[in-house]
């Protein structure tokens, strides 16, 4: 896979704009479409400003200051749309356990120890590896929201940062002065441009109460951001919640005006149709992270009766304490596999759709209508990928997407640019020492577990 510039960078200060030439493109129009011969134009402000067939772009003016020929297959970064990214920390502690024990018993002690610098640290790491395996973008829940914008700016992925309300952590289950605090760390940082969002993410409906809920979701309402929260990942989860209010969790936060605003749900794995009618109507979706409920024994997220109802999903990886990896390359094609299975029917997500839940739709999931695909206006978040390795051979024009969905790695991705900026050049980090940051985390991962 080539990479090399036809021009010189502009001179005198003229703006940066580039026009990147690929074997083919996937375009934001047309679903399942790739555009063989294709090109993206890039403005200096980091958008798209044309997509399309070289040849109709050559024709077309003015022309953007340098060429970048890359080869292979150009399409849209990944967009994981919910993860706790920092646990790299503690990836793969408490294998074998149910969720509950798992956080009891694995991952909670360990996370207790950790610092601003080590959750800094833990997020740097994270962000290499997507970065590395084409993940422009991710959705973190998590504490220690500023080291983690920190650690994304120094790596230069996207971040939708929802800081977490634990009302275990709060003192007599106080949550008040961290809701205040997340309102005024929404107000001061986020920022789009920077390639920072800021919500507000409440970790669930068994740890803190309906009205804790309620209040939070009317101060994301008010900022208009982003309300993430754990919802109905295990049968035991939705059975105590129900236990206790006599009502599923997604009821009660529909009684509550939780529902009102900008809505991501992590898992909806037990989900029953009134609930999905309630998300449905409140334009709600669902975060599906298919690794980690299947390694905790969670269950399956039933995905086609989730869109034939009107839910809107994403794909995300969940924590790489429970997963544990960040590749969302498995977790799109496990989307497709696991429905396909579940519904004995191959027809039910398609390759085309398999891809959106982890670029268009995944990006709608967590509220960003700029990124996740490669249109005229949106973010240049862009990623190459080799077409010449083993993997993608026999190379067919007709079966392409396919191929890049079922047989897709991160191994494959050889470019990386978010906002028009490249992170990742021949599959290397542009701007940071990895082994640096690899050898950070171990030794603080190594300090938590001692």
């Amino acid at each position: 896979m080539t990479d090399s510039s036809s021009q010189a960078a502009p001179l005198n200060g003229a703006p940066d704009t580039v026009r990147l030439v690929a074997d083919y493109v996937v375009p934001g129009e047309g679903r399942g479409l790739v555009i063989a011969g294709g090109a993206v134009d890039i403005g200096a402000d980091g958008r798209i400003t044309a997509v399309g067939p070289e040849a109709e772009l050559a024709a077309s003016e003015p022309a953007p200051s340098r060429t970048e020929r890359v080869g292979g297959l150009i399409a849209p970064g990944l967009v994981n749309a919910h993860a706790h990214t920092p646990m790299t920390l503690v990836r793969s502690v408490g294998d074998g356990l149910p969720l509950d024990r798992w956080l009891r018993e694995g991952v909670w002690p360990l996370e207790g120890r950790m610092n601003p610098d080590d959750a800094r640290a833990g997020m740097l790491a994270g962000s290499v590896e997507m970065l590395l395996g084409g993940v422009t973008t991710s959705c973190e829940m998590y504490l220690f929201e500023g080291a983690l914008a920190d650690a994304t700016r120094d790596s230069g992925a996207r971040l939708v940062m929802t800081p977490g309300v634990i009302a275990a952590l709060a003192p007599d289950g106080d949550v008040g002065p961290r809701i205040d605090e997340i309102a005024i760390y929404h107000q001061s940082n986020h920022d789009p441009e920077a390639r920072l969002h800021v919500g507000f993410a409440p970790h669930s409906i068994y740890d803190l109460s309906p009205e804790q809920c309620g209040e939070i979701a009317a101060r994301a309402q008010k900022a208009d951001a982003l309300f993430h929260i754990h919802l109905e990942e295990t049968q035991a989860e939705r059975d105590l919640v129900i236990e206790r209010h006599g009502a599923s969790a997604t009821q009660l936060l529909a009684d509550h005006g939780a529902l009102d605003g900008q809505v991501l749900a992590a898992h909806g794995v037990y989900l029953d149709a009134g609930d999905r009618r309630l998300l449905a109507e409140a334009g709600a979706a669902v975060a599906h992270c298919p690794q980690s409920n299947l390694k905790l024994g969670s269950g399956i997220a039933d995905v086609p009766t989730l869109l034939a109802d009107g839910v809107g999903v994403g794909v995300g990886t969940d924590g790489p304490a429970s997963n544990d990896d960040l590749d969302m390359w498995e977790e799109l094609r496990l989307a497709a596999l696991l429905a396909r299975g579940s519904h004995r029917d191959p027809t039910v997500i398609d390759a085309a759709l398999a891809f959106e839940l982890a670029t268009r739709r995944a990006a709608a999931a967590i509220g960003l209508d700029d990124v996740g695909e490669l249109r005229v206006g949106a973010w240049a978040d862009v990623i190459a990928v080799d077409l010449d390795h083993p993997r993608m051979t026999p190379r067919r024009d007709d079966t392409l997407l396919t191929q890049l969905v079922f047989a897709g790695a991160p191994e494959l991705v050889r470019h990386v640019w978010v906002a028009g900026e490249r992170v990742v050049r021949d599959g290397a980090m542009v701007d940071l020492d990895v082994d640096e940051v690899r050898s950070d985390a171990q030794q603080r991962a190594l300090r938590l577990s001692s």
